[in-house]
């Protein structure tokens, strides 16, 4: 059961994302509309978030909501007491990050990243090659993901996710590994990435790459 509240769970979804849909952030968070209705609107009240309405709607983030939003993080870091274990884990997930960065070059580039040529997945030897060592990762990165949602619930969310990134990408959806934008193992990867940052209020290093 997540542990973590209704407010900063919206908030939460808002930084990882940058900006969402009721619909996404109702996905993303495991609330109800209800919920991340009453959320948006106390916070809009307060300049937290704006709605962006038009072609594309949805919410984003003021300054004011990082503020709170990081209040929030650190207030649930410390009284779950489990900052200890959320370094350890960010440490871990760093040894997995070059690896993985690999992963896609290898799926966006045939050769050498420098000089290759852009994969346009007629080779279907070749990108089952790079999907077989994906999957290959998978069980690594659900570990990971296991371990940290037993450290803070809101993490749960990530195991699924990569799971159903994989299961796209083997059914054949070439987006469905490294695409921006389009709910891919990559977008996932980032995602955590930027998450373990937030939530140990910590500053990107050399070891993170780019």
């Amino acid at each position: 059961m997540d542990t973590s509240s209704p407010r900063l769970l919206v908030l939460h979804a808002l930084r990882l994302s940058g900006f969402l849909s009721v619909e996404k952030l109702v996905h993303r968070t495991g609330l109800t509309e209800d919920q991340v209705t009453e959320v948006l609107t106390a916070a809009a009240a307060a300049d937290e978030v704006k709605e962006r309405t038009g072609r594309i709607s949805g919410w984003m983030l003021m300054p004011a909501g990082r503020e709170a939003h990081a209040a929030l993080l650190a207030e649930e870091l410390a009284a779950s007491g489990a900052k200890a274990e959320i370094e350890r884990l960010d440490e871990k997930f760093v040894a997995l990050n070059e690896p993985f960065k690999a992963l896609c070059t290898r799926w966006q580039i045939i050769g050498d990243p420098e000089t290759g040529t852009p994969n346009d997945h007629s080779d279907a030897a070749y990108d089952q090659a790079v999907i077989d060592d994906l999957a290959a990762a998978h069980p690594g990165v659900l570990e990971l993901c296991g371990e940290l949602t037993a450290a803070l619930p809101r993490f749960g969310r990530y195991a699924r996710d990569f799971d159903a990134a994989l299961a796209r990408v083997q059914a054949g959806d070439i987006k469905a590994f490294a695409a921006p934008m389009n709910e891919s193992y990559h977008d996932a990867w980032m995602e955590l990435h930027q998450d373990l940052l937030s939530t140990l209020a910590r500053e990107r290093t050399a070891a993170d790459g780019h």
